[in-house]
């Protein structure tokens, strides 16, 4: 059976800051996509994925109707024919393995579901927000539910606000030496226990007071930097964020990245963020010179998401 594809997602701006109400953009990558099957599982990771969308059914299932509502009788149905999700979707990189997932559940099972082809009012927007936080909660503990709605969109999404966002539209990729770029941890990490050290941190007041006035102001000015076009301000904004977040965010980062972080900001090189919630996993890069960028990060693995 063929279905649509998801695509995984980049939260470019808006890591931590989203959960207070900073703005975020956050933009498709589809590069890392995933699609669900129903056909006999006939490898070792499409059992898995079977076994874990088994898990996932019954959870669904202890969802609020008025909600999300599903139909349970073809999702165990197909179960039991093997239904899997195929996906090159990195889990524990920040790129969205489980929004796509819970995009493509969403898609094929909810009642009533709100398609991509409507008009999609603020409170359609934030309706499907809803019910993809309620359902990715189930691997995060606490989810805002913009990963999924990235994925089920495939669109760049502008968040104002908890309760209000919008799809957006991004500058045209240039062919220019500037980039984002991912940088490859070499191994995954866990959203729960990172999310667990923010939310542990957010009791301290010196630390809130460093997220409003540092962290968020920042956010939103790289945000609208990068929507309007303003490159000037957005280096010079990336990279005072670069430095709050090895300042303030050090146990998101290995500690054999804390080295690498500084020297970017040291060299002018490139600048470091998280992607999603850090620990692991990918970590976001931008440079005004990919070349100079490439040549200080050689031993570590580079893929250009964005060209300016």
């Amino acid at each position: 059976m063929k279905g649509p594809l998801f695509y995984a997602k980049i939260l470019l701006f808006g890591e931590y800051g989203i959960i207070k109400d900073s703005k975020g953009l956050s933009i498709p990558y589809n590069h890392f996509k995933g699609g669900l099957k129903s056909f006999q599982c006939d490898t070792e990771d499409a059992e898995i994925s079977n076994n874990e969308i088994k898990k996932f059914a019954v959870y669904l299932k202890t969802l609020d109707s008025n909600v999300v509502q599903f139909d349970h009788e073809r999702l165990e149905a197909d179960i039991l024919k093997g239904l899997h999700f195929d996906s090159s979707i990195p889990q524990g990189y920040g790129v969205g393995s489980s929004g796509a997932l819970v995009a493509a559940i969403y898609d094929r099972y909810a009642k009533d579901k709100i398609t991509v082809l409507e008009n999609l009012t603020r409170d359609k927007l934030m309706t499907l927000k809803k019910a993809f936080a309620t359902m990715e909660s189930y691997f995060h503990g606490n989810s805002s539910g913009l990963d999924p709605l990235n994925s089920y969109l495939s669109l760049p999404i502008l968040i104002h606000s908890k309760t209000h966002v919008t799809p957006t539209g991004i500058p045209n990729q240039g062919q220019g030496k500037r980039a984002v770029f991912l940088l490859d941890s070499g191994h995954s990490g866990e959203t729960a226990p990172m999310v667990k050290i923010f939310l542990d941190n957010m009791k301290e007041t010196a630390f809130q007071q460093m997220l409003q006035n540092k962290f968020i102001k920042l956010t939103d000015a790289c945000v609208d930097d990068f929507l309007s076009g303003n490159i000037k301000g957005l280096f010079k904004n990336t990279k005072a964020l670069s430095r709050v977040v090895l300042g303030h965010f050090k146990p998101m980062i290995p500690l054999k990245f804390h080295q690498l972080w500084k020297q970017g900001i040291d060299t002018n090189g490139y600048y470091l963020k998280l992607c999603g919630s850090g620990g692991g996993g990918y970590f976001l890069g931008f440079t005004e010179d990919i070349d100079k960028a490439k040549t200080l990060l050689k031993d570590y693995k580079l893929e250009v998401v964005y060209h300016f």
